[in-house]
């Protein structure tokens, strides 16, 4: 889809205006009033001017004692005091001056305060009243637009494309597809649905975690479509005066109105779509802004052609008045990809890289378990970075596992040097993981082991790849990974009978692990199939809160000690059981740094 840049002055528009009144404030008004102001000079000045015959009229004013004239042009007055001088009245003949025999007219002091001070205020305020009018204006539905864009939609509207995203760009995503495409349908051909009495939903809300892509998805409905598509972020509503807001949100749908049909796709509308829960002190500006969205999505009638699009990862935290049938009649989830989704994703963004032909993106999809469809485009455009440092100019296999690591946990640390002590200790760490792990039926295969330092802060680390999806996990599967996780530790105690830092990151995952098993997966024998504990924002990281007393809280933390403790001890006589292999496995480690899951079986099974 293309952008339609919408005509709009530059702001230095209305600097040149306002530099063009201070010009004429400064150049002819100002002028002309400093003629009209008596200059004062010495009476040598005075002589001077009537030797060189510059004199126009004169006043002698006597009472004053005070002597006023102007010069030759007559267009400055000056004032000069008297003095005694017999020849004064010769002089002045002589020099051609008139005598006007009364006061030369002179500015008024209240004209002088007038033009200096009084005129510049009221141009001011006319100007400042001319934009509040402006606003008002545009606040109450007007059809003026406001002075710099205030109160005006920014939406980028896009129109019909040769080049435009469609349905083939996004994989990965096909329920969410087929769920649009119907949205696509209708907006081809209405009549179709009018003949049996159907209606489209009048808003579609796309809920999922970061980087699925449902902006993508929302775009390819438009380029599907071939209508015209408004796109807003959420948060551009949001002004600093209270009404701005609800003015962007009539000022948008208004214009899509009147480009019916359309698609108007507003992103991450959780900035103003919140609950409103009664708090004093809150955004007013929200609050509006949303009483507003709402307004206009009932004002919407059937069948007019315009469809709204919202995407969100938080949609627990949506208003129920915007989520409730009539308004976003639909939720279309987008969720992470399955292993043929990843696989799909990365070959329609490897499209545009030059790849070696024995790239196999199954295994690429298997290594990227739980990866979004952003992380894989990052995953294919740092292969494609480190196919370039190495001199190559295409994209291998080996490139490609590079960067999932890459991705995982940074890239290698080639200052980092450990001391022959802790390349030890971390190599028994890592085999001590994948040991424990290929000893247990449930576990995930191990796919590599490395001892090499990445920048994310680990000294090594074992990667396990699943063979295919995985969307229940039991109650065997989770304790054999809460063991896996403290062979680790267990490898170290064995072997150094001494404990090092290099755990953290293992306990802290075993230790969330089995929480959950027994706050919120019912494994537990003592609380059964009750939830102890709640999930908030499951798209963004899934933050728990317990909800029960300080009793049963201490009986929850007792019960996960136990059992990870029991899971360590089985790690512990997996590895006493294998010590041979243990020590073995940790040397070729050792001497290799890096090794593959074959050669680790290889050597295991011997």
């Amino acid at each position: 889809m293309q952008e339609v840049k919408k005509p709009r002055k530059p702001l230095i528009y209305y600097y040149v205006i306002v530099l063009i009144v201070l010009l004429v404030f400064n150049f002819l008004l100002m002028p002309w009033a400093a003629e009209r102001q008596v200059r004062e000079v010495s009476y040598d000045t005075f002589m001077q001017m009537t030797e060189e015959k510059d004199i126009g009229r004169v006043d002698i004013n006597q009472e004053d004692n005070e002597i006023v004239f102007t010069n030759k042009e007559e267009d400055q007055i000056y004032k000069t005091g008297m003095v005694s001088d017999p020849d004064l009245t010769q002089r002045l003949y002589d020099s051609g001056a008139v005598f006007s025999g009364q006061i030369i007219e002179q500015a008024s002091p209240i004209l002088t305060f007038l033009l200096s001070w009084i005129l510049p205020i009221l141009i001011f305020v006319g100007i400042g009243q001319y934009m509040s009018r402006k606003l008002m204006n545009k606040a109450s539905g007007g059809p003026d637009s406001m002075i710099f864009g205030m109160g005006k939609s920014s939406a980028k509207v896009y129109v019909k494309s040769s080049e435009g995203i469609k349905f083939s760009d996004v994989a990965g995503e096909d329920e969410a597809k087929e769920n649009l495409a119907e949205i696509v349908d209708y907006l081809h051909n209405p009549s179709k649905y009018r003949e049996i009495g159907a209606s489209m939903p009048k808003g579609i809300l796309l809920v999922g975690p970061p980087g699925t892509g449902k902006t993508m998805l929302a775009k390819a409905v438009a380029g599907e479509s071939n209508v015209p598509f408004f796109s807003m972020s959420g948060s551009e509503f949001v002004e600093m005066f209270v009404g701005m807001g609800a003015s962007k949100v009539r000022d948008l749908f208004r214009q899509a109105k009147e480009k019916a049909p359309c698609i108007v796709f507003i992103d991450e509308i959780d900035a103003i779509g919140q609950k409103r829960d009664g708090r004093v002190g809150g955004n007013d500006e929200r609050e509006q802004t949303l009483n507003q969205l709402l307004t206009e999505m009932d004002g919407f009638e059937t069948n007019n052609g315009v469809i709204i699009l919202a995407a969100t990862n938080r949609p627990e935290s949506l208003d129920p008045a915007l989520t409730r049938p009539g308004r976003f009649d639909r939720r279309v989830p987008v969720e992470l990809p399955d292993l043929k989704g990843r696989e799909e994703i990365l070959k329609v963004h490897a499209k545009k890289v030059k790849l070696a032909e024995n790239v196999d993106f199954s295994v690429i999809a298997r290594m990227a378990s739980g990866a979004s469809g952003a992380e894989l485009a990052n995953i294919v455009n740092e292969a494609a970075l480190r196919a370039v440092r190495e001199n190559r100019s295409y994209v291998t296999q080996a490139d490609l596992e590079e960067s999932i690591e890459v991705v995982i946990a940074g890239y290698q640390k080639k200052n980092a040097i450990l001391t022959d002590q802790e390349k030890k200790v971390v190599a028994y760490h890592e085999i001590g993981h994948a040991l424990v792990a290929a000893k247990q039926s449930n576990s995930a295969p191990v796919q590599k082991i490395t001892i090499v330092p990445r920048t994310s802060g680990a000294l090594g680390y074992t990667m396990q790849v699943d063979e295919g999806n995985h969307y229940l996990m039991s109650r065997e599967e989770l304790e054999n990974k809460i063991a896996t996780l403290t062979g680790g530790r267990a490898a170290e105690e064995l072997v150094f009978h001494s404990a090092s830092t290099g755990a953290s990151n293992d306990i802290e995952q075993a230790t969330k692990l089995a929480r959950a098993m027994i706050t919120r997966y019912g494994m537990s024998e003592d609380f059964d199939m009750v939830a102890m504990e709640t999930v908030t924002n499951q798209y963004l990281g899934g933050d728990t809160s317990l909800s029960c007393s300080a009793e049963t809280q201490a009986e929850i933390d007792r019960q996960v000690v136990e059992l990870v403790k029991r899971q360590h001890k089985k790690a512990d006589k997996i590895l006493e059981e294998n010590r041979d292999k243990l020590d073995e496995l940790a040397d070729y480690l050792y001497q290799r740094e890096t090794i593959t899951g074959e050669e680790f079986m290889k050597i295991l099974n011997a």
